[in-house]
């Protein structure tokens, strides 16, 4: 599956409803991810409406860094981390899921699906990712 197969299929699940936004991006990974698909559920449960509830970070850049975290084996994830945030910010205009919203402004900068959709590229720019 490529990067942006894996883009579209998150945000599709996000845009449907079936899973929040770190879920989506974790279930777009699922086939490469040595975890079951309940447990990855859970574990990505609580991130639903960005992490504290639209107050911090953006649950598909969770996800992401969940992600990576996994791929490589915890092995340089800090770093990965920060070029995952640097290149979600470019794509979407902001990190914080309050701030994605509008929710103070009033303009949105970025729609869940397309911040899952972000995240998922993002992550494909900073880590190779096999097909």
């Amino acid at each position: 599956m490529t990067i942006e197969e894996r883009a579209e299929l998150a945000a599709q699940l996000k845009a449907t409803g079936q899973c929040n936004c770190t879920q989506s991006v974790l279930k777009g990974f699922e086939d490469v991810l040595d975890a079951d698909s309940t447990k990855l559920a859970q574990l990505s449960a609580g991130f639903a409406a960005g992490m504290g509830c639209m107050e911090s970070t953006c649950g598909a850049l969770i996800g992401a860094t969940m992600v990576a975290g996994v791929l490589t084996g915890g092995m340089g994830t800090p770093r990965y981390s920060r070029e995952l945030v640097s290149n979600f910010q470019s794509k979407c205009g902001a990190t914080i899921c309050k701030d994605l919203k509008g929710i103070e402004t009033g303009k949105e900068l970025c729609p869940c699906p397309q911040c899952v959709k972000n995240a998922v590229l993002a992550l494909g720019d900073v880590l190779p990712i096999k097909e």
